[in-house]
C-alpha cells in the first residue's frame, strides 16, 4: 500500500490557493531565486518565505527534523565555503582581507591559515539566504499539498498523464519507503536482531546491515510490479484518462499566478541590467582596506 506525506487540511496560506497556482508561483520563486547574489534582493526572498512559513499551518512538531536538518546542512554548507573560499570566487575576483589567522603548528610543513575577507563573509550571507529559502519553501510543499491530487494537479499543469502519474507516485516513494523500512527493522528487532551493537568497518556493518536492505528492497520491486500489473490491467496509457477529483481555478488562483510571473519577469530584467550581482558594503572594503 502506498503512504503519503503526513498531510491534513489546515488554515494554510498554501491551501487557500489552487495547487496548481501555488505550484506555478513555487517554480516562478525558485528561478527568480536564482537570479541573484546581492543579498539586498535576497531579502525580499526571505522575507516571502518566511511569511509563508508562518502562515503555512504547519506545525514545529511536524517539520522540526527536516528543518533542522535543512538549517544544519545549510549553515554547515555556507561555513564550509567560507572556510575555503570555494565556489565564491566563480562569483567575486578581488578579496579584501580582514583578518588572518594562523595555527601555531605545521602539517608537513603546510601551515593552517584562515583568511576572513570581506567578500567571504557575504557569500556565505548571501548562499545562506538563497539556499534557505528555496530549501524552506520546497519542504513546505509535501505536508501542504493534497497526496490525492498529485496526479490531478500535474496533469492540469498540462503534463501527460504518463508523466503524472510517474510524478504522483514518485511523491510517495519516499514516505513509502520509510514505513517498509521501519516495518523491516521492527519485524527484525522482534526476532532478535540488535542493531545497535554493529560493529566493524564500513564494509562489515553494511553486510551486517543485508536482513535490512535486502528485504526492503525486494519489498520495493514487488510493489512496483503489482502497481504495473494494476495499471496494465486498466489499459493505463492507452488513451486519454479521466480524474475522478476536478480543480477549478478561481481570482485568487490567478492573481498568484501573475504575481509569481510578475517576479520572475522582473527578476530576469534587473539581472540582464546588471542588477542583483555579489555585493559587498564599501564601509567594509574601506575598513579593510585602511
Amino acid at each position: 500500500m502506498l503512504v503519503a506525506w503526513r498531510y491534513r487540511k489546515r488554515r494554510s496560506i498554501i491551501q487557500w490557493f489552487d495547487p496548481r497556482a501555488w505550484l506555478t508561483f513555487y517554480a516562478c520563486f525558485l528561478f527568480s531565486t536564482l537570479a541573484f547574489w546581492d543579498v539586498r534582493f535576497l531579502l525580499f526572498f526571505v522575507v516571502i518565505t518566511f511569511f509563508v512559513l508562518i502562515n503555512s499551518g504547519v506545525k514545529w512538531r511536524e517539520i522540526r527534523r527536516a528543518f533542522l536538518f535543512i538549517v544544519g546542512f545549510v549553515l554547515f554548507f555556507a561555513f564550509l565555503t567560507f572556510l575555503t573560499g570555494r565556489g565564491g570566487t566563480e562569483v567575486y575576483e578581488e578579496e579584501h582581507l580582514l583578518r588572518e589567522l594562523k595555527a601555531s603548528f605545521s602539517i608537513f610543513g603546510w601551515t593552517p591559515t584562515l583568511k576572513i575577507t570581506v567578500e567571504r563573509i557575504f557569500f556565505a550571507v548571501s548562499q545562506f539566504a538563497r539556499i534557505s529559502s528555496i530549501a524552506i519553501m520546497t519542504v513546505l510543499l509535501p505536508y501542504s499539498l493534497d497526496p490525492s491530487l498529485y496526479g490531478v494537479i500535474f496533469r492540469g499543469l498540462g503534463l501527460p498523464d504518463k508523466f503524472a502519474y510517474a510524478m504522483d507516485l514518485t511523491m510517495r516513494f519516499i514516505p513509502t519507503f520509510a514505513r517498509d523500512f521501519q516495518l523491516t527493522v521492527d519485524a527484525q528487532r522482534a526476532r532478535g536482531y540488535e542493531l545497535e551493537k554493529l560493529s566493524g568497518g564500513v564494509v562489515e556493518q553494511v553486510r551486517k546491515m543485508g536482513p535490512i536492505f535486502v528485504p526492503v528492497t525486494i519489498h520495493a520491486i514487488i510493489g512496483s510490479e503489482d502497481i504495473i500489473d494494476a495499471m496494465d490491467l486498466r489499459a493505463f496509457g492507452v488513451g486519454p484518462r479521466t480524474w475522478i477529483d476536478v480543480i477549478e481555478r478561481r481570482t485568487r488562483d490567478r492573481i498568484l499566478i501573475w504575481f509569481g510571473v510578475a517576479i520572475l519577469v522582473v527578476s530576469l530584467v534587473l539581472g540582464l541590467l546588471g542588477y542583483g550581482e555579489f555585493w559587498v558594503p564599501e564601509a567594509l572594503i574601506r575598513l579593510a582596506g585602511g
